[in-house]
């Protein structure tokens, strides 16, 4: 054989070889990402004591029917839709089931629907059917990575840092204005001796002072009887609807509320005034979670 010939073959032997591992190597990465989709179409979820598989679409739809009123706008029950399937698909990386309680998220079977829609189910289910249909595989990211989809009922005028709550700072979870809530104040009553038993402390005479809020106007700490709570402690212990309270002592304790929930993400029932405006379901959840995009799973 020709040397020079020998020598072409000699060099092109290696770049054969590692031309065939790298493309061994895409296919093999490309047929496990095909997979980890797939597994990601079917959700365990944790109800009554037992695990039951669902598809991820059926799973929504139970999530959606369960956390948000059907009466809710079209654009807001796909709002809804893409942030419980972005929770879902965040949670269940770290977790082989998810509840469906508030834990994590309300689910309702078509029983439960029809128990709780009666006359209106094939209404209700078709609407939001519709609606989770309409966004099939649709999540939330930032910086490429699933979001962590928070959300609750109504805010007090006002989002909540993730850091404030969860401990957790996310860029696209910060404070901003949510002026779309409306009638979002509650007044409780609540006996002096419940009040005094359920924060430990004594009934004497009652005092508070040093209260400390955030830049959303919620509590972050409060002193009772020269004890020290956070505001979610007192919301816990007095099972109040938020953070952003005011306490007036009287005969009784009565307790003034804004809000209801958490406050971090997106606000529900402001999704639906925004909907209701004009908003789409992609400007709803991009108010919401700050520089977001929204893509296929």
């Amino acid at each position: 054989m020709n040397k020079n010939l020998l020598y072409i073959v000699v060099l092109l032997i290696p770049i054969t070889i590692i031309s065939f591992f790298f493309k061994e190597t895409n296919f093999n990465m490309e047929k496990n990402n095909k997979q980890s989709v797939d597994e990601l179409q079917e959700v365990t979820v944790s109800k009554d004591n037992e695990n039951l598989n669902l598809e991820l679409e059926e799973y929504i739809i139970g999530v959606v029917a369960g956390e948000m009123p059907a009466l809710f706008h079209e654009e807001a029950l796909k709002a809804q839709a893409i942030a419980s399937r972005t929770y879902a698909i965040t949670y269940l990386k770290d977790h082989p089931s998810i509840k469906t309680t508030t834990d994590n998220q309300v689910y309702l079977s078509k029983e439960e629907m029809q128990s709780k829609w009666q006359d209106n189910y094939d209404e209700y289910y078709e609407k939001i059917s519709n609606a989770v249909n309409s966004t099939k595989d649709l999540i939330m990211y930032y910086q490429n990575e699933p979001i962590k989809a928070y959300y609750y009922s109504m805010s007090n005028g006002y989002t909540e840092s993730s850091i404030n709550v969860f401990n957790e700072q996310k860029a696209y979870l910060n404070i901003k204005p949510s002026p779309w809530d409306q009638d979002n104040e509650e007044t409780i009553t609540i006996p002096k001796e419940d009040f005094c038993n359920k924060l430990s402390i004594s009934c004497n005479q009652i005092t508070i002072s040093n209260i400390i809020k955030d830049e959303s106007n919620r509590v972050s700490e409060i002193t009772i009887n020269n004890k020290k709570f956070t505001g979610l402690e007192i919301r816990k212990l007095l099972s109040l609807r938020s953070t952003d309270f005011t306490i007036n002592i009287k005969d009784n304790i009565s307790i003034t509320t804004k809000g209801y929930g958490h406050g971090v993400g997106m606000s529900q029932y402001g999704a639906n005034e925004m909907a209701k405006q004009g908003y789409s379901y992609e400007e709803i959840l991009k108010y919401y979670y700050q520089n977001i995009e929204i893509d296929s799973i």
